[in-house]
């Protein structure tokens, strides 16, 4: 069997039966991929040993065997390639985590690697674990810049007072035909967040209803360009949170 090595980002784990687990792991080599996870011990391991790891947005390092009798891989050797510091103990972090493991497990379906999409991902856990201001934006920031991975990047020169068309992808100064676009103050965070960096994103300073509101239409935009888009379960989570 084929065996090879890997960077990967945990996005969903399932259990599957007493002492195992079915993994899918967005990786450097091989795209998206599932695995099965052995050997956990009773109860799916998830406290401690193997089973610690595969938590959402975790970085591994792994040896993949290909499997000629089912689509799911097998994983051989695994273990951290960052540990993260922050993530796992930080309750808007660890949140956030969730929120972006589950979009890009509805999302990202490629089978082929792609390494500017993984590329991105990955520094973007790194730097959300090191972020000490501006936290509660970051998976704004995060889904902004995921589009442009997933080939719908907006386009255009912002100017003030424009709105953004979510059919054309395209900032605009007048209401689009078919009634789908964003308004002109959701609009500016969003030329925002396309110019800043991460570790700028304190600077800022938005309420709880901006924050969803801001959301809410770029799940809209996303929802048009990807038909995979559907209820975010962790949304939820996210509102309270922030």
């Amino acid at each position: 069997m084929k065996q090879y090595k890997a960077r990967g980002i945990v996005l969903n784990t399932l259990k599957y039966g007493e002492s195992s687990m079915v993994a899918h792991i967005l990786t450097d080599a091989v795209g998206r991929r599932g695995y099965m996870v052995q050997g956990l011990g009773k109860g799916g391991g998830r406290k401690g040993g193997k089973g610690a790891l595969f938590q959402p947005m975790f970085l591994l390092d792994f040896v993949g065997i290909e499997s000629s009798k089912t689509e799911l891989d097998r994983l051989g050797e695994v273990s951290l390639a960052v540990p993260l510091q922050s993530i796992p103990f930080d309750v808007r972090k660890s949140t956030i985590a969730l929120f972006m493991s589950e979009l890009l497990y509805r999302l990202v379906r490629e089978v082929e690697p792609n390494s500017p999409l993984f590329d991105y991902v990955y520094h973007s856990v790194v730097a959300l674990d090191v972020m000490e201001e501006g936290v509660p934006n970051f998976h704004l920031w995060f889904m902004v810049g995921l589009s442009r991975f997933l080939g719908f990047y907006p386009s255009g020169e912002w100017r003030e007072g424009d709105i953004f068309d979510i059919e054309n992808g395209t900032f605009s100064q007048t209401l689009p035909r078919s009634g789908l676009y964003i308004n002109a103050e959701n609009t500016r965070l969003l030329h925002k967040l396309m110019e800043i960096d991460a570790s700028a994103l304190g600077s800022l300073p938005l309420s709880r209803l901006q924050r969803k509101d801001f959301i809410a239409s770029l799940l809209a935009y996303f929802g048009y360009h990807l038909d995979t888009i559907h209820s975010i379960s962790s949304l939820r989570i996210l509102s309270e949170v922030f």
